[in-house]
């Protein structure tokens, strides 16, 4: 495949070399826990090589994260998989993700059949990634450039809320947009963060269950929000 990018032509190919790639990732988040058949069949399906510099091709469909740009990174595969499995989507629900980065999992969300509200605070991937989203076949809904913490309130509530940076506590303005019986993962804590699933039982009651350490990069601080306990 090829796509035009302004006054250059930038080869985006994926070879069956990818694909039998992609079918060996697959086998081994099945070993690590990732079981749900519509998640995998996701990740067998996108080029995640299409989403990291062309330098860190040929470790793509290694189970690792790597930089991209803004000092972030590219998710590790296990990772992505297992917060969607954990979201447990239906086709047609409203998702918000908060951390599009590179837009591998945004992809993820799409290709369940979600319809995606994804937010994004460094402009420097914004741009990118609202610019190669598009060329792939994976446009969310609505991509936002702006502050996580607040989510997104004019189109709430959303039936799943995940949460791709750690978070060092949970924001009340994002428990607030999540609907009655929705799910929501996010990685919680500073040094350690914690892989945490919430779940709003009604309008003010919400079930915590903690799921197992994890690491990701910090999301970022606004002092004006108070903690959620």
């Amino acid at each position: 495949m090829f796509f035009i990018f302004a006054t250059y032509v930038y080869s985006m190919k994926d070879t069956f070399k990818h694909q039998g790639l992609r079918n060996q990732l697959v086998s081994v988040l099945q070993t690590k826990g990732v079981t749900n058949t519509e998640v995998l069949a996701a990740i067998k399906e996108i080029p995640r090589h299409l989403y990291m510099d062309a330098s860190f091709e040929e470790y793509a469909y290694q189970d690792v994260a790597f930089p991209i740009a803004a000092e972030q990174t590219i998710s590790q595969p296990y990772t992505v998989g297992f917060q969607s499995q954990l979201l447990e989507i239906q086709p047609g629900e409203k998702v918000l993700e908060i951390g599009t980065g590179s837009g591998y999992q945004t992809s993820v969300l799409v290709h369940l059949g979600a319809v995606v509200y994804t937010i994004e605070r460094q402009q420097e991937l914004y741009k990118k990634t609202s610019n190669l989203l598009p060329k792939l076949g994976y446009r969310p809904k609505h991509m936002y450039f702006g502050d996580g913490y607040k989510g997104l309130p004019d189109f709430a509530p959303f039936d799943k809320i995940i949460v791709t940076c750690g978070a060092p506590f949970l924001p009340k303005p994002l428990l607030a947009q999540l609907k009655v019986g929705g799910r929501m993962v996010i990685p919680v804590g500073d040094e350690q963060q914690m892989m945490t699933l919430i779940t709003r039982n009604s309008p003010k009651e919400f079930d915590k269950q903690v799921i197992e350490e994890c690491a990701f990069v910090p999301m970022l601080k606004n002092k004006n929000l108070k903690n959620f306990s």
